[in-house]
């Protein structure tokens, strides 16, 4: 059996090709339904279109608070009348009101041009990532992104307006540069993410994190530590398991492997595979405080957005 087109059943209005790949009409097109989504931040948008109140403290349009002055505190910020009044030096601090830098970070890599029903992981992935764009770009949030092949990494400094989602989505439909001598590691990749993104960004990963490993995971962390982070499984049905019994020959048109399913030790492994990289991303969920939802290529992605804005 060849395994290099999904299946059209589960997708019936799609045509054969969007199945593989996608277009810049079909990204575009996701503006409307991305429309219905609830923003992650909405309760506390301020009155400007595209404010927020930062959750870090420093010198901003937004009083927050009077404390007892602390060695280092900036002299100009020395509320005077609270001194006057209580007799110690006390300090006003501020919270910035700004508008949300929104990075999203989406794999290409040849693992995610595969599936056996829905669409291709590659183009769940692009679909997901035009819907947040989209979503950001809705609630006057600033959209930049990270588009990583083996051979490519592209990141685009996050800007306002539908001009920055159409570029982003451009570089989705684009293909990578594969002509480069080095291959970037996962781990690369993330520590990449690290240094573009700033503090206080929203920050999606959209990926089936194959390669995720200790150092993979030091990144996260860190990352976490000044953003809040969201992590989109995608993944195909066949590589949660093999059906029980037969003989499978998988093909990138280039390389051909078979696997026989009735081989019990070699389908627990592959079992064992997928289960062992779901559970080190739920373990690092839970310990760092980060989202995960898990994206067949079956599901529809407006749906399994709405579950995920709708948890945080």
């Amino acid at each position: 059996m060849l395994f290099t087109k999904p299946a059209v059943t589960h997708h019936p209005s799609a045509a054969p090709d969007e199945l593989i790949s996608v277009s810049l009409k079909t990204l575009i097109d996701l503006a409307r339904p991305a429309a219905g989504l609830t923003h992650p931040l909405s309760s506390i948008r301020a009155v400007q279109s595209g404010g927020y109140l930062s959750r870090f403290k420093g010198r901003g349009m937004e009083f927050d608070e009077t404390r007892l002055y602390q060695p280092g505190d900036d002299l100009r910020t020395i509320d005077w009348r609270v001194t006057a009044r209580t007799g110690k030096p006390h300090t006003k601090i501020f919270r910035e009101e700004r508008e949300r830098p929104v990075f999203i970070s989406v794999d290409d890599r040849p693992a995610m041009h595969f599936a056996t029903r829905g669409v291709f992981k590659s183009v769940l992935a692009a679909k997901l990532a035009a819907l947040l764009a989209w979503t950001a770009e809705h609630h006057g949030d600033r959209i930049g992104g990270q588009i990583f092949s083996e051979y490519d990494c592209r990141e685009l400094k996050p800007q306002n307006g539908k001009q920055a989602v159409l570029h982003f989505l451009h570089a989705l439909v684009g293909r990578p540069v594969q002509n480069q001598p080095a291959s970037y590691a996962f781990e690369q990749i993330l520590a990449r993410l690290v240094k573009h993104v700033r503090p206080g960004s929203r920050v999606y990963i959209i990926s089936d994190f194959r390669g995720i490993n200790e150092a993979a995971e030091v990144h996260l962390s860190r990352l976490s530590e000044h953003c809040d982070v969201a992590l989109l499984f995608v993944f195909d049905a066949l590589e949660q398991s093999l059906p029980e019994k037969g003989r499978y020959r998988f093909t990138d048109g280039e390389r051909d492997v078979v696997m026989d399913s009735a081989d019990a030790r070699r389908l627990a492994d592959y079992r064992q595979r997928f289960t062992e990289r779901l559970e080190r991303l739920q373990t690092l969920a839970r310990k760092e405080n980060l989202q995960l939802i898990l994206c067949g290529t079956s599901d529809d992605p407006v749906l399994r957005l709405k579950t995920l804005l709708r948890g945080q």
